[in-house]
């Protein structure tokens, strides 16, 4: 069929009909974008307070992102891992330049690349911390968030996440999140790894204790384990630094990234790790086909100069706490609490206003993108090129459908 004259609700219909139901997304058929607002198939104008997820950290369709992507396009785009490409390398030597760990592996999706690191940490274990093979033991946190795989869901307490898609990979153990002290007790001699999220992300925003990453990490070393950090939400900005760990001055043993690396445009994700970790896998032991394609390299490389060289971070810094301080001054029944960190902020209604559904859908009445998790909590993402005038459009609309 010709899409030129659809409307939105022929959209909704055609994947209602031809789609696997397998998202609530709200009713709006985005059409175009650029920067923070996106417009639909009529031509209505929206302020996106989402970004993909944090995928589009860099704003939507990014001139100097864009252009790298159509360069490289038209230039070459795939030689698979069994042949070298001239963008790999160069954008290898810029993470760990930036970043501080000696190499990266790259992958695709934020998934992939948390089974990587699950992956590096197993056969680091067993090859050369000691552990028996087949009994290392992954510590990993309630309300975890850390993709879709079989493997991944098995050690999610999130009910839906799991059902009907065992058995599942056994060697994770689930424990509280922001309990330091749970975790320390729950290390064995076949303790693997800690794998966390700083911030959890699709579990509503939930900011742990002040110190919690920094005890994570003294645990870990003082117990020969690696603490993984899945910073694919969370990193490359969105809290207001370029990875949220650095707000507590600590480094983690492997880093997962994701989302924003590939700049709204490619799936780009990969681990970070120094070479004790990294030089366990040997040719043969793990790859991707497009992870580390030309393409998604240079588009990486153009999103990370956009992150760093725009002021993009220290802008979400500046309006991250103008926002929430905002937010947490207003004065309404249907608010129970507002968490954040930078441009990463999840307001948690009440039980009795009703879920978080309603409101996103009328804040989308009123031009404002944003989608609620875990049925009572708002979560507001807004590129990180946003502007002090237009958090403040965002703001009347919130106080109005709020209160």
């Amino acid at each position: 069929m010709s899409t030129t004259a659809a409307t939105s609700a022929e959209f909704v219909r055609l994947e209602e009909t031809y789609g696997a139901h397998n998202y609530h997304p709200l009713d709006v058929v985005i059409s175009r974008a650029r920067g923070v607002w996106v417009w639909d198939v009529e031509g209505n104008k929206y302020l996106d307070f989402l970004a993909a997820y944090s995928a589009m950290n860099q704003g939507h369709c990014h001139p100097r992102i864009v252009a790298a992507l159509k360069e490289q396009a038209e230039r070459l785009t795939l030689t698979s891992r069994a042949f070298r490409n001239d963008q790999l390398g160069p954008l290898c030597a810029e993470l760990c330049e930036l970043t501080g760990f000696s190499r990266f592996l790259p992958m695709n999706t934020g998934a992939e690349a948390v089974e990587t690191a699950i992956k590096a940490a197993r056969k680091w274990a067993h090859t050369v911390k000691g552990v028996p093979d087949d009994r290392g033991e992954i510590l990993v946190f309630e309300g975890n968030f850390h993709g879709r795989t079989t493997t991944i869901v098995g050690f999610s307490s999130e009910e839906q996440y799991r059902a009907g898609f065992g058995p599942f990979t056994p060697g994770f153990r689930l424990l509280p999140y922001g309990n330091a002290e749970a975790v320390e007790s729950a290390i064995t001699r076949e303790t693997v790894a800690i794998l966390v999220e700083p911030i959890q992300g699709e579990n509503g925003i939930v900011v742990p204790p002040a110190g919690y990453m920094r005890r994570l990490r003294e645990v870990a070393s003082a117990n020969r384990v690696l603490l993984i950090l899945d910073e694919i939400q969370s990193g490359l900005g969105r809290t207001g630094k370029l990875f949220c760990y650095e707000h507590e001055g600590i480094r983690p043993d492997i880093v997962v990234i994701g989302k924003a690396l590939g700049g709204g445009c490619v799936p780009v994700s990969g681990i970070l790790a120094d070479d004790e970790v990294m030089g366990v896998f040997k040719p043969g032991d793990h790859g991707s086909t497009f992870g580390g394609s030309p393409l998604a390299c240079a588009v990486a490389h153009a999103a990370l100069r956009a992150l760093v060289e725009e002021g993009m971070i220290a802008n979400s810094a500046r309006l991250g706490e103008y926002f929430i301080q905002r937010l947490r001054a207003m004065k309404s029944a249907n608010i129970k609490e507002v968490r954040g960190k930078g441009l990463w902020i999840g307001v948690e209604l009440a039980p009795e206003a009703g879920g978080a559904r309603r409101f996103c859908e009328a804040l989308q009445r009123q031009g404002l993108l944003c989608k609620e998790t875990h049925v009572n909590t708002i979560r507001f993402a807004p590129p990180l090129v946003i502007t002090r005038e237009e958090i403040d459009w965002a703001l009347e609309r919130i106080v109005n459908v709020l209160t």
